[in-house]
Parts: structure tokens; sequence; C-alpha cells
């Protein structure tokens, strides 16, 4: 047995060295490891940051509208009769007194010439009734002629002209109906369809039964109406009780449309109708603006996007929408303090004017904010800020204004403009 423990402690013995050569690599390692975690921090991310804009602005409150013509009319014949001729192109438009339909005339031409007929007999009777009178008033008063007789001739010359009134009247009828087969346009606007074709019988008259020729609806100038909440109806009386904005029952504030396809709100016009009541099914009112429309682009029925002038707001601050960031359900904004520090601001904006968003509470006007590069700030984290100028729009604050550009001198090149 001795032999064996010998050699088992010679191994044991050769161990030791390779054990304690493996530690002073792991030590070795672990001091490389040491110095790289030592190495300097990055230097704060650079952004840029700006003042925002302290300035009077005027809101303007959006809504959708429904273009309707000022003057809609149904063309209906006033006599009966076989179309004879259409005088106008389907869908074009048409002045004020244009020939539009003629219903067969002959019959009623012949009325008329009965009429006159008629006319010219009572004028005969009257002027043999009138004779008698005078012949016999000169007799009277020899008594070849009683006072009776007298004035049973008097009275017949009185009962001739009533005869040549009543006939008088039915010429003027029968002439009025010759005139009544021209159909002509009562307003100036764009026509419709025919609703009749010629060779047609149509019913004339006074009544809803008469046929429908066609219809005619004025395009210059044009209305469009929208529905405001009570809350906004509330709004513009508190206006306008405080000096601060005319109703639009008093004045012509001004609106602006949008169509569809558009982005801006180039169609101006004007508040002319406030209703007199707020609807209890909706909890609404009704506005009418009247919109100029000199080259027929707006057409009744369409839909429209509507902004009527609302606060004017001295002294507001405004701030690019993309410097607003959200922090849960805050809206908050970046701020760098004296030492280059961000601090998280929670702020409460307002409406998009200018491409600008309107701050209503959180900052002043003062704060220098990070306009460029938020993605790449923490709060209470240092920066290096870059400070640069925000150009806005010339002129009042509106909403169709080109929206403004953050302008400065170039950054260097080592922030990434994927982050900016």
């Amino acid at each position: 047995m001795e032999p064996g423990r010998s050699a088992m402690s010679r191994r044991s013995s050769n161990r030791i060295p390779r054990i304690i050569a493996a530690c002073a690599l792991a030590v070795a390692a672990g001091s490389a490891g040491c110095g790289e975690s030592s190495a300097p921090a990055p230097p704060p991310p650079e952004v840029d940051v700006a003042l925002p804009i302290v300035r009077e602005v005027t809101e303007w409150d959006e809504y959708t509208g429904r273009l309707s013509a000022i003057d809609s009319v149904d063309v209906r014949p006033r006599v009966s009769g076989y179309l004879e001729s259409v005088h106008f192109k389907e869908g074009q438009l048409v002045k004020k007194g244009d020939l539009l339909f003629v219903i067969d005339p002959r019959p009623f031409r012949a009325v008329m010439a009965e009429a006159a007929a008629d006319v010219r007999a009572a004028q005969t009777r009257l002027e043999l009734a009138r004779n008698d009178v005078q012949r016999i008033e000169e007799l009277v008063p020899e008594g070849a002629v009683s006072a009776e007789e007298f004035d049973r001739r008097s009275k017949a010359a009185i009962e001739a002209q009533s005869t040549l009134d009543a006939a008088r009247a039915r010429l003027e009828e029968a002439r009025l109906d010759v005139e009544f087969t021209e159909v002509r346009a009562p307003i100036a606007g764009r026509a419709s369809n025919y609703a009749v074709t010629v060779g047609n019988l149509i019913s004339g008259g006074s009544s809803g039964e008469s046929t429908l020729l066609t219809t005619i609806v004025s395009l210059n100038p044009i209305y469009c109406y929208f529905d405001a909440s009570e809350q906004d109806y509330l709004k513009y009386t508190r206006l306008a009780v405080s000096g601060k904005r005319p109703s639009s029952r008093d004045a012509a504030n001004p609106v602006r449309v949008s169509l569809a396809d558009e982005t801006d709100f180039k169609h101006e016009g004007s508040m002319n109708f406030v209703d007199n009541r707020i609807d209890p099914s909706t909890g609404t009112i009704r506005g009418r603006a009247i919109l100029n429309n000199p080259d027929g682009l707006l057409v009744p029925g369409q839909f429209v996007r509507l902004r009527l002038i609302g606060e004017t707001r001295p002294g507001s601050v405004l701030v690019p929408d993309d410097a607003l960031g959200t922090d849960q359900s805050n809206r908050v904004l970046y701020v760098v303090d004296d030492q280059n520090v961000v601090r998280l601001r929670t702020v409460t904006p307002g409406r998009l004017i200018d491409g600008l968003r309107v701050i209503r509470a959180g900052i002043d006007g003062s704060e220098r904010i990070v306009v460029n590069g938020v993605q790449r700030v923490r709060p209470d984290a240092p920066v290096t800020p870059h400070l640069i100028a925000l150009e806005q729009a010339p002129g009042p604050a509106n909403a169709d204004a080109p929206a403004p550009v953050a302008s400065g001198p170039p950054r260097p090149a080592a922030a990434s403009d994927g982050d900016r």
C-alpha cells in the first residue's frame, strides 16, 4: 500500500501548479474586463431647441356642412296641351326668361281670336247704347220721352259697358294662355333633365297635379347649412355678451369652406342666418352661411368642411405639433433648463393653427422646447442643445396658412437624421 500512496501524492503535487496558473489567468481576464467598464461615458445627445411663438391667434371652429341652392324651382306648365318642342339642353345653365318648352299654341290662339271678336261686338253695343241715351236725353225736358224710358236706356248703356269689360277680361285671359304656352325659366341656374318628352299631353294649372317638366337650381351665390352643438352656441353667446365676438345673428361673421378633395379652406363666405331654437332631438342649432360661387364648383347637395371664426386669444403660446409627447394619458413637452438638463412638462394643448399647436397651460413661452431629436432625450438627462428659430407664416393667424418650419445653423453630422 505504501508505493500506491506515494504515486497519488505525486499526482496531487503536479495539479497544484496547474490550478494556480488557471487562477492567475482568471484574475488577469477579470482585470481586463474592469478596465473596459471604466471607459468614459458617451457625450449628451444633440437636440434642436427653440423658444415658443407668442402671439395673438384666432381660432376657427370646424363643422360639417351641406350646400343648398338659394332658389330651387319645379318648372310646371300653367296650361294643358301637347308638348310641341324643347329649347334647352339637359343640365345646361339657363338665364332667367330663357325659353325652355313650347306647348301647342293653336287652340289657345283660336280662343284668343274669339275673345277679340267678343270685345269688338261689345264695343259696338256700347256705342249704340250711348247714342240712344244722347238722343233721348234732349227729348225728356219737352215731354216727348218719359223719365222711365230715359232711365232704362241709361241702364242699358251701363250694362253694355260691363259686357265690354267682361269681354276684355276674357281676351286678356286668352292672351295669357297663349303666352303660357311658352314655358320660360323663372330663375337663373342649372336645369335638370327633361321629365317629359315632345308629343306628350301635359296638364297645367296652379295645383300640384300639374305635370313636372324639369327643375332649376341657382348656383351663385349658394347656401351652406350646418349644425352647431349647444355648447358651441353658449360659447358664441357669451363671447357676444362680453364683446369679444359679435353674434352671427347681428354680424356677417366670416366662414371658410373646403371640399372633399381639398386640404385648404379657400372658399370664403359669411354667416347670414342662425335658427331661433335648439333642436330637442339632436341638441344642435342650425346655422347658415352664404358663399360666392362664380365658377360653379360648389353644387347643391355637396358635403363640405366649414370653419367659422371663433375666439381671438391674445398672447397665445404656440409650439410645433411634433414637439408634443405622450406620458400615459398626459401630453408633455421636453424643456431644457439652464444646466442643459431635460425637464418634463405636462401641458394642455389646444387647436392646431398655422401648423403650430396652441398650448393653453403648462408653459409661459419663455422655455427652451426640444423641437428636433425628441426620440433621443430622457427626463432629467443632460443634452447638447442647439438653439434655432421657429419661422411662422406671415399675416394674421389662421388655419389655412402653410405650416411653419424650424430653421437654424446646421448641426454636426454626429446626430443621425433618422432620429430627428
